[in-house]
């Protein structure tokens, strides 16, 4: 597996940068759930499934990524370290972030969350991405399906997705609002900047293999110089 070969190149910096950065997106997911002004798609649909079933939106969160990850089998995708990780990680950081932070109180405060979570999003994505140990499941799910149907478009898929699961968690009582629109133009401006920053250097190409050199083939033994 590409990840788990990954992990032979500065394995401590990649495995510190995925975990902090899986940590930072769950706190930054916490963070715009505390602002009450709108989240992600995708948090969205966790948190209109944790209002109608009682489950936290952390337990809605592992629960979606497990069943994401099952689509994945006909796909033929195979999940790194971080695509499992990112399962488990995201949804028990933002359960216990939400019950250390009291929700915002007054437009400023919540604008305030709002904002510091979308910023801490996307370094979180360029921390998680610049590991490179496995894709998310979500964003698998996307690239997977465009492998197995050429000439599909990423961004059109990703549009589509998102809107159907964005629709789905405001039906279920998904928070859709101010920040669900900055989310949506911040984070890619975001991600592009922070990348750089995380990205880590390719690693050494192996040394050559020398050529034997032309006219210094070994004689046969007894044969006179």
């Amino acid at each position: 597996m590409a990840a788990i070969g990954n992990l032979r190149h500065r394995p401590a910096r990649r495995l510190g940068q995925l975990y902090a950065g899986l940590v930072l997106y769950g706190v930054s997911m916490a963070l715009m759930v505390r602002s009450g002004l709108g989240l992600n798609p995708w948090d969205v649909f966790h948190q209109g499934l944790s209002r109608q079933t009682g489950i936290s939106i952390g337990t809605a969160s592992i629960l979606v990524g497990a069943a994401v990850l099952l689509l994945w089998i006909p796909l033929r995708q195979r999940p790194g370290l971080g695509t499992v990780s990112n399962v488990l990680v995201i949804g028990l950081v933002v359960d216990a972030t939400l019950a250390l932070l009291p929700a915002g109180h007054g437009l400023p405060v919540r604008i305030g969350l709002l904002t510091l979570g979308i910023v801490a999003n996307g370094a979180a994505t360029a921390l998680y991405l610049g590991a490179a140990l496995g894709p998310g499941p979500r964003d698998g799910l996307m690239t997977g399906y465009v492998a197995r149907r050429p000439g599909r478009s990423v961004r059109l898929v990703r549009t589509v997705i998102e809107v159907i699961v964005l629709s789905l968690g405001w039906l279920l009582g998904g928070t859709v609002g101010l920040g669900t629109l900055a989310y949506a133009l911040a984070i890619g401006p975001l991600a592009q900047l922070f990348i750089p920053l995380f990205a880590l250097p390719a690693p050494p190409a192996p040394a050559p293999v020398p050529e034997p050199a032309v006219g210094c083939a070994a004689r046969p033994a007894g044969e006179a110089g």
